[in-house]
């Protein structure tokens, strides 16, 4: 229940697959890596699995994002009859 980007009686509902997915993304690694969770006396999943010793910000998840290359783009079209030098 802590997600409703899957229901479509919301405004959180995603028409494209590519936010949907981000969106996905952007929950679990919240749920995992920021939110303390009490059943784990004040750990994040993550710190009890042994993956990470500290508690994550929202801000040091977007610095991470901020910090990934880019994807390359898309080639120019091809023209014919055009050569390098």
């Amino acid at each position: 229940m802590g997600n409703r980007r899957s229901t479509r009686l919301t405004n959180d509902f995603s028409k494209k697959i590519d936010n949907h997915l981000y969106a996905l993304a952007l929950f679990f690694l919240h749920y995992n890596f920021v939110r303390q969770h009490k059943s784990l006396n004040k750990l994040t999943p993550a710190m009890a699995a042994g993956i990470t010793k500290e508690l994550w910000s929202m801000k040091r998840i977007a610095e991470e994002i901020e910090a990934r290359p880019p994807k390359p783009g898309k080639r120019g079209p091809y023209k014919k009859g055009v050569r390098a030098a």
